[in-house]
């Protein structure tokens, strides 16, 4: 009887199984860079599978794709890029791999910065393939509401079986945006205004400064990969000395000699090292958009602070 029994209580467990409703696939999402990428995990949570073509630690200026992006892109359901000319090369991978899935672009209907509006400091940068545009909207924690807006209808649009699934987490996701804002815009204020200027790796933090005030002095363009001119550097550590500027700060993506050139020569100090254009490893001090904010927060405040 005992066989019999077991046989039994198998076949109803496998009975059981048949008669559950088959899990959806998830949604293949293909982001252009590690940020973008966060922030379609946040809204499409178990729902999406994403993969990031530039992913943690690494810059999307001047990126190649390899065969292995194209087949990514090829197999998508969604191709989610930044938009304001940081990642055209998206849109070109899309059509040689024979993509048929939508192309969003995240940062469409934000206030977008120019780029000579947002820093002209005359370091004889160029602005190479971005355009007369500042890409970086994301540094401005209310553009990436924005964004999630964004990407929140195309999610919908894609998948509209879990469409209620997107709007609820991107609720909940939208208030903690808002909260890290206030955050940033409270800890920030208790800076005095003669000590929020510092100098950074390249022309990334535009809307941070639009946003919470504080004054970056870039050392390259908008471009990471843009060659600062002798002239320039020279202008700028006179700048740097004449302002009395408190700190310089390394960037994640960008090379760390040139700042260190101008840190000893300006007599600054090194006030640590920002996230600017990608998330960090998993095991790092940035591994979400949040984090990130969080952890450039804390880095400048900790690098401004009096000494």
């Amino acid at each position: 009887m005992r066989p019999l029994l077991r046989l039994l209580a198998l076949s109803a467990l496998l009975l059981a199984a048949a008669l559950q409703p088959a899990r959806a696939e998830r949604v293949e999402v293909v982001a252009s860079f590690s940020i973008l990428a966060d922030l379609v995990a946040q809204v499409g949570g178990e729902r999406v599978s994403v993969r990031a073509l530039v992913g943690p630690d690494q810059d999307a200026h001047g990126f190649q794709p390899r065969p292995s992006d194209a087949r990514l892109v090829g197999a998508a359901t969604l191709v989610v890029a930044n938009g304001l000319g940081f990642d055209n090369w998206v849109e070109r991978l899309a059509r040689s791999a024979g993509s048929r899935a939508p192309l969003v672009l995240a940062a469409q209907g934000i206030e977008a910065l120019h780029a000579e509006e947002a820093h002209d400091h005359g370091h004889g940068h160029g602005h190479h393939d971005h355009g007369d545009l500042d890409p970086h909207a994301w540094q401005d924690v209310r553009n990436v509401v924005i964004y999630v807006r964004n990407i929140t209808d195309a999610l919908a649009a894609a998948d509209p079986a879990g469409t209620q699934d997107y709007r609820a987490n991107a609720e909940r996701y939208t208030a903690e945006l808002h909260a890290l804002d206030a955050e940033i815009r409270a800890a920030l204020a208790t800076l005095p205004a003669e000590r929020r200027k510092v100098v950074s790796s390249h022309d990334a933090f535009a809307y941070f400064d639009r946003a919470y005030g504080v004054r970056f002095l870039p050392a390259r363009g908008v471009a990471s990969t843009a060659e600062p001119s002798a002239q320039g550097i020279a202008r700028l550590i006179r700048q740097v000395r004449a302002e009395k500027v408190p700190a310089v700060f390394l960037e994640n993506v960008v090379d760390r000699r040139l700042v260190e050139r101008i840190r000893a020569e300006g007599g600054a100090r090194l006030g640590g090292t920002l996230y600017s254009d990608a998330l960090s490893a998993a095991g790092g001090p940035a591994p979400t958009y949040v984090a990130m904010m969080r952890h450039n927060l804390a880095t400048l405040l900790a690098g401004l602070a009096a000494d």
